[in-house]
């Protein structure tokens, strides 16, 4: 098997380097890990953050619930 090792950059419309993109397309396409503390439910954090990051979509995958 060979492995090519490229040192050259890609071209300007492959992307975009992970460390310098913009905020909007990382709430686009991103994902928040959170640690979500007892008392709110899952609807209020969700609720939260839309408003925090003024989007309009959000939600939560499963349960934010930890068990005891």
């Amino acid at each position: 098997m060979e492995v090519l090792i490229r040192d050259d950059e890609p071209p300007s419309d492959y992307g975009v380097n992970p460390w310098e993109r913009p905020i909007e397309q990382l709430l686009k396409c991103g994902i928040i890990n959170l640690d979500k503390p007892p008392g709110p439910t899952s609807h209020e954090v969700v609720a939260w953050i839309k408003k925090i990051l003024n989007i309009n979509r959000a939600g939560h995958a499963g349960t934010l619930e930890r068990s005891p």
